[in-house]
């Protein structure tokens, strides 16, 4: 055995790296002071802080963070020194037995049975010892006694297995200084304020329902309200660019799938197939059909531009659809609105020549940047996300054709320089059938998230056998261009909920205008002009009577209404209304007609700040 300070290995991490290790080891020896006979789990570092999993004693609640902080800080202070032994196999498990520790000694068994380490190492600052690889800070008094917090409680199997023992993991914070873990904390704060599924529940966007399966949304009233603009907004950007709308089935027969490569490459994200039984000669079962629930739309499209002949004159032919498609994504993987298993696609094909490709790739991109800029989306980046030659796995991922696939990227490549838009290069990031411009959204809290892309497919046509014939007279094979501005409602919906923290601008908001009347005999005033707005098609709506105007107020702000029109005596009488904005102090009274014209032409122009006349 030997014993001796501080292991050498201290070089191979960098410093935030053994504070937040070492911290969990602090962390761990308050939570067995202030409830002793805990059994500990793992306590390693993560990207920004740490984690402890316990089997508590007695019960712990986020109320007594406080006194573990001050529990931890008390320990930093008494400049404990981190001491390490490296036992052989033998003296190890002898060890963990006298730690009285079970996991520990699960885990001890386990390495030396059956991963066959001859040894195992151990780490002792002050009374508490944990079997740990390391390395740590030399003594306590390294690590700041102002850059850590506790964040929060949650439940974790032991090693991630369900069928193991739930344990208390006790997550925290960790940084070098107090300004950057101060300044994590309010971006961490805030991204909670503004979490889409938090947002989603209060202002009755969508809900998921046991009874119907998870990943499966419910759209409520207002979160229909939003897609249904969203589509209104693509549908207009779609018919500008040339686009024809077909609408296909949600499922087809599983060969049309095999065909499409999507059951050869996707085959484990699709739901299992729908299979149609007959008897047969000697009276068994049979398969007589399969049918799959649709994972993308675009093999319905190749159909639809396969139900006649084409010609060069017929190129361009662009297809658009919102699209129901299904994914059976893993049961973990699932999220709010982020990762479903059920979504719609804002989806559309573009079958071309090779020759009009580069020029419908610009169209694509300039269609992009003009709905982003329609909300306010300016946070975003490029990645042209292409195949790597080098993957071992690559015939088992892409189809195998380099030229083709030279050909495609050097296509993508020109059209994002001749556009002179930055992008990042992604090898091992293509769809199956040709490379892809993603587009990467910067969300307000700092998170990057993969929300748009634009595909060039140089292989599924040909699957299909979708032919034009040329001004040669001659049978030629068309591309695909895959897109999807908004990506599906559902991850699109929830990245627009956080960047707007729910306060959507008039054009997009499920209620557009709420009046609200000082007392009842106004009442009659206020149904005229909701009458009159609602007949032009703005959602507008009358406040109960039964409340005071203060509570009227609060009500509006918090469903993040943003246009509230307060009608009293005054404005009666002057026939005038008193608006009062969302997140604006400053109230405007103005007449009735000029309140109608100035909505009206916030919402024609999808404007993200209100016109106000004048």
């Amino acid at each position: 055995m030997a014993e001796f300070e501080h292991s050498g290995d201290a070089a191979e991490h960098d410093e935030l790296y053994l504070v937040r290790h070492s911290l969990a080891h602090v962390l761990a020896q308050a939570v067995l002071e202030l409830r002793p006979g805990s059994t500990l789990g793992f306590g390693p570092p993560i990207r920004d802080g740490f984690y402890y999993d316990f089997i508590l004693s007695s019960p712990l609640s986020e109320e007594d963070f406080p006194e573990i902080e001050r529990c931890m800080k008390k320990i930093i202070k008494k400049g404990q020194k981190f001491y390490r032994e490296d036992l052989d196999a033998a003296e190890a498990l002898a060890r963990i037995e006298e730690m009285q520790e079970p996991y520990k000694k699960e885990y001890a068994q386990e390495l030396i049975s059956k991963h066959g380490l001859e040894g195992l190492s151990f780490y002792r600052n002050g009374p508490f010892l944990d079997m740990c690889e390391g390395p740590h800070v030399e003594t306590t008094k390294q690590i700041p006694r102002d850059g850590f917090k506790l964040r929060n409680l949650a439940g974790a199997y032991w090693r991630g297995n369900s069928d193991n023992v739930m344990m208390t993991r006790i997550y925290a914070w960790a940084f070098l200084d107090k300004e950057t873990l101060d300044a994590h904390v309010q971006r961490y704060e805030e991204a909670q304020a503004r979490d889409h599924k938090k947002l989603g529940r209060e202002l009755g966007i969508y809900k998921i329902d046991n009874d119907i399966g998870k990943g499966l949304p419910l759209w409520l009233p207002n979160g229909t309200i939003v897609r249904d603009e969203l589509e209104k907004l693509a549908r207009e950007l779609e018919f500008k660019g040339g686009y024809q709308r077909v609408a296909t089935p949600h499922l087809a027969k599983e060969s049309l799938y095999y065909t499409s490569g999507h059951l050869p490459y996707y085959a484990e994200d699709m739901y299992p197939p729908m299979e149609l039984m007959e008897l047969d000669e000697a009276g068994e079962g049979r398969v007589k059909e399969a049918y799959r629930l649709r994972p993308m739309n675009c093999p319905h499209h190749h159909k639809v531009y396969a139900a006649e002949p084409r010609s060069y004159r017929d190129l361009p032919l662009r297809l658009a659809e919102y699209g129901q498609v299904y994914r059976f994504e893993e049961s973990g993987a699932v999220s709010g609105l982020l990762r479903v298993r059920g979504m719609c696609m804002n989806d559309a094909h573009i079958y071309c020549t090779e020759d009009q490709i580069k020029d419908e790739f610009k169209r694509v991109m300039a269609l992009y940047r003009d709905a982003y800029a329609v909300l306010g989306l300016d946070r975003y980046s490029i990645r042209l996300s292409r195949w790597d030659p080098e993957d071992p796995k690559g015939k088992e991922k892409y189809v195998d054709n380099p030229e083709a696939w030279a050909f495609s990227e050097q296509i993508l490549r020109e059209v994002l320089e001749e556009m002179a838009i930055d992008y990042v290069d992604g090898p091992g990031e293509a769809a199956f059938y040709g490379p892809k411009i993603d587009i990467q959204f910067e969300t307000v809290t700092g998170r990057e998230e993969s929300v748009s892309t634009v595909q060039l497919d140089f292989s599924v046509p040909e699957r299909f056998g979708l032919k034009y014939v040329g001004s040669d007279g001659e049978e030629h094979t068309p591309y695909c261009i895959h897109r999807a501005p908004f990506s599906t409602h559902e991850r699109f919906v929830a990245y627009l909920i956080e960047h707007f923290a729910g306060a959507f601008p008039t054009w997009l908001a499920p209620v557009q205008v709420q009046v609200l009347t000082v007392g009842e005999q106004f009442d009659d005033y206020a149904n005229a002009l909701v009458d009159r707005l609602r007949n032009q098609f703005v959602r507008a709506e009358l406040a109960s009577s039964n409340e005071t105007l203060p509570k009227k107020i609060r009500e509006g702000t918090v469903r993040k209404i943003p246009n509230l029109l307060i009608v009293g005596e005054r404005e009666v009488a002057d026939g005038t209304v008193t608006l009062r904005r969302y997140g604006h102090r400053e109230q405007t009274t103005m007449s009735t007609e000029a309140f109608e014209a100035a909505v009206l032409e916030t919402i024609a122009k999808r404007s993200l700040e209100f016109s106000l006349p004048g």
